[in-house]
């Protein structure tokens, strides 16, 4: 009997951007401003301040979409963190972005 080795499905391509986004901390409504390196539909890289403390899930407010993402944190490495996309909320009405 062979072994059969499965091939992982290829990683959904992340186009590069440079966009400038805010992190909003629910609870607070703290702020971190951060830049977003990549996105896809799925969800994003992002560049934040390496002593930032991050919650587990925030939303992302990028003023050149009009869009705030619902995000959760799935790694961090020093300033790099990536987010999956939990749906989409308009503008913040309190945001002045």
């Amino acid at each position: 009997m062979e072994d059969t080795v499965v091939p992982k499905p290829p990683r959904a391509h992340r186009p590069r951007v440079l966009k400038r986004a805010t992190i909003i901390v629910s609870a607070t409504n703290s702020e971190i401003t951060c830049t977003v390196r990549n996105m896809h539909a799925e969800g994003a890289e992002l560049k934040i301040d390496e002593y930032a403390a991050l919650p587990g899930s925030f939303l992302l407010y990028v003023p050149t979409d009009g869009t705030a993402y619902s995000c959760e944190l799935r790694w961090r490495q020093r300033q790099r963190v990536g987010v999956r996309f939990h749906g989409t909320l308009p503008k913040p009405k309190w945001h002045y972005g």
